[in-house]
């Protein structure tokens, strides 16, 4: 399986789940990085880790259709099966869903279906609940909506502040992404 991570800012998790696909932990091969924003801490990342890294914009291509052709045909040119997302902060149209059903997955920083979209980990800390969690799901075409592969709980204590909160939160995506994914490739390549 080669495999492509999505991801648009700093990276920490496409790093965690690039050093497991370089020590053999997850089956597969990571392929390609692609990056929505060229200037991101990712694209250092990718090219520190030796990981071919491409990257445009919705705007560098005259619209959002247009750029999902562009991303499908780069998909095609490195032969990718399977696109996992890790901090890719834009909806994934049609154009790719359709070519990869059931072979996108994300992972979101809330237990769903609490708190999908944006700003999850503040909007969770704001309404003062006793936990939230970390999700990683298939994609569908709603938001953060399709069907879920893993979870874990997070707790949110009384001494907590949003970035302590954030740590545990990524702490805990660190552990659960490598995992699910490991899960999911394990048994895509039995099916093949």
């Amino acid at each position: 399986m080669r495999v492509a991570i999505f991801a648009s800012g700093n990276g920490t998790n496409f790093e965690v789940l690039a050093k497991h696909f370089q020590s053999g932990d997850i089956p597969g091969e990571l392929s390609l990085l692609f990056c929505n924003h060229p200037d991101a801490p990712v694209m250092k990342r990718a090219q520190r880790l030796g990981i071919p890294a491409e990257s445009f914009t919705v705007k560098s291509c005259g619209g959002k259709e247009e750029y999902e052709k562009q991303l499908l045909q780069l998909l095609k040119k490195y032969q990718i099966d399977f696109i996992a997302l890790a901090g890719y902060l834009r909806v994934v149209g049609p154009t790719i869903l359709n070519q990869y059903e059931h072979r996108i997955v994300n992972l979101h920083p809330a237990w769903l279906p609490e708190y999908p979209g944006l700003h999850s980990i503040e909007r969770a800390f704001n309404d003062q609940r006793k936990q939230t969690g970390v999700t990683v799901h298939y994609i569908d075409a709603g938001l953060d909506s399709g069907p879920i592969i893993a979870q874990r709980h997070v707790p949110i204590l009384p001494s907590d502040t949003v970035e302590t909160l954030e740590e545990r939160v990524h702490e805990t995506e660190h552990q659960l992404y490598p995992e699910a994914v490991k899960q999911v490739l394990t048994e895509l390549e039995k099916e093949n």
